[in-house]
């Protein structure tokens, strides 16, 4: 049952990564919903990494053309002002903020804010947010149109999904949209800037695997990331693909009716809010 259930929190981590609907939230709800119980902070960073090396996989040439580009604009000065140097340390500097804050708040991350009420709050007000910020958002700025500040307003924007229910990606888009950026530019620099924050997150938390507090071991671990992996290189394509045509709005809307249903669900003793 341990590897079904693993099996079934990896679909649903590569579903839900990607989309601005916070998959911390989905895999805190849904397996309370079915009687599994928390699967913990560890197991769900860990298997986060899966769908970031989705990323590396489907980005793989734009990622390294930045790796590369910054790299040897440290000893060539003519490449300081190309994009994908610029692009390097507008990822470090973004990254900053949630290592930061990540560090910090560790033990509240993991215990007190896990509780149902926050993240039914939360995916609502997010959502929300999300919502108007894509609708007030102007497409006129691109990736050669980010700035040190954008970079920084961006990086502290993606640290408030620490908490479970903001999302990762819609913090950061919701944030991107507010500063004018088109809808593909901002998702790809949210995908782009979760890397570091995700993979650090996740190596950082390995440790706690075979912790009381985590249902599973290592086996079903693994079998989630692989999961994760694979079906979460399709969705980035989907993703990136629906939002050249489409708005956020159904996002928005899901998010806020799912958030409503765990608040009542919990009020009135069907979930348990730990």
């Amino acid at each position: 049952m341990d590897y079904l259930q693993a099996i079934a929190l990896g679909i649903l981590q590569a579903l839900t990564e990607f989309l601005p609907i916070s998959s911390s939230a989905h895999l805190r709800i849904f397996p309370e919903l079915l009687g599994w119980g928390d699967p913990g902070a560890a197991f769900t960073a860990v298997i986060q990494i899966g769908t970031e090396l989705a990323v590396l996989a489907y980005m793989g040439k734009h990622i390294w053309s930045i790796i590369s580009t910054w790299f040897r604009s440290l000893f060539n000065p003519e490449l300081r002002s190309h994009t994908d140097a610029r692009m390097g340390w507008f990822i470090i500097v973004g990254s900053l903020p949630i290592v930061i804050m990540g560090l910090l708040f560790q033990n509240i991350i993991e215990k007190d804010l896990r509780s149902l009420y926050v993240v039914g709050t939360m995916l609502v007000v997010m959502g929300i947010v999300l919502g108007i910020a894509d609708r007030i958002g102007e497409n006129r700025k691109r990736f050669d149109d980010l700035s040190w500040r954008d970079a920084i307003l961006m990086g502290c924007a993606q640290a408030c999904a620490l908490i479970p229910g903001v999302s990762r990606s819609g913090a950061t888009i919701s944030m991107g949209r507010a500063l004018g950026y088109e809808r593909a530019t901002a998702t790809e620099y949210a995908f782009l800037l979760a890397l570091p924050a995700v993979f650090g997150a996740g190596l950082f938390e390995m440790k706690d695997i075979a912790h009381e507090d985590n249902l599973y071991g290592w086996g079903p671990t693994i079998v989630a990331t692989i999961v994760s992996f694979v079906l979460g290189y399709a969705v980035i394509a989907w993703l990136l693909k629906y939002l050249s045509r489409n708005t956020y709005t159904p996002f928005v809307i899901y998010r806020v009716i799912l958030g409503v249903a765990v608040l009542v669900l919990v009020g009135v003793g069907v979930l348990s809010e730990w």
